[in-house]
């Protein structure tokens, strides 16, 4: 059975946008893991929901693992990486959802999704779900292409890559690293909000 090939690959804009969001909801993510909102099994859950939608070999592999070390059951983990979600635990379901939502939406959730994620979650909660959330897309856009550039020598590249774009990705990923950061950090002195609609 030939695995599904995955979603359309992002643009180089996209793929700096991403970082950007990244960076500016890092902070959020250890301020929900010190309030206790964001313990490692959730935050899998958000990963393996996010990495089966935008199907990154390499932080599938990463995060598989890391999910196997934390506890998570295989099952469990076959069950998302399928796309399943009935393994969640119930007050983690809307979180996942969400995840699969956003990373649908290639980072554009609609405004009602994200008002109910700060709803269930509060405020804390709901920035650090979004924090995970854009931290594992900023890692599946640099992993999509480095995965499928090391897979050439081994004749397992993405099929929906090419060198190029695998080329064009990795050495923008090394502008857009300290591009980013600058970026966020004056976003966050003009309070800017972190998410739009």
């Amino acid at each position: 059975m030939k695995k599904k090939a995955g979603r359309k690959l992002y643009s180089i804009p996209e793929a700096y946008s991403i970082t950007l969001n990244a960076f500016r909801t890092a902070s959020y993510l250890r301020r929900a893991k010190a309030a206790g909102e964001m313990e490692k099994n959730f935050m899998e859950r958000i990963m393996l929901a996010v990495t089966e939608v935008n199907g990154c070999a390499m932080c599938t592999y990463y995060h598989t693992k890391v999910a196997l070390e934390s506890g998570m059951s295989d099952e469990e983990i076959k069950s998302m990486l399928g796309g399943e979600s009935e393994s969640v635990p119930e007050h983690e379901l809307q979180a996942v959802l969400f995840a699969q939502h956003y990373a649908d939406t290639r980072g554009k959730p609609s405004k009602e999704a994200w008002e109910r994620i700060l709803g269930t979650y509060g405020e804390t909660g709901a920035m650090g779900i979004l924090a995970a959330i854009r931290m594992i897309m900023m890692g599946n856009v640099y992993g999509i292409a480095w995965g499928s550039f090391f897979g050439r020598f081994r004749k397992k590249a993405d099929a929906r890559s090419n060198l190029l774009y695998e080329l064009g990705i990795m050495l923008c990923s090394i502008l857009f690293v300290p591009i980013g950061l600058l970026h966020a950090g004056i976003l966050r002195l003009l309070k800017v909000p972190v998410i739009k609609f």
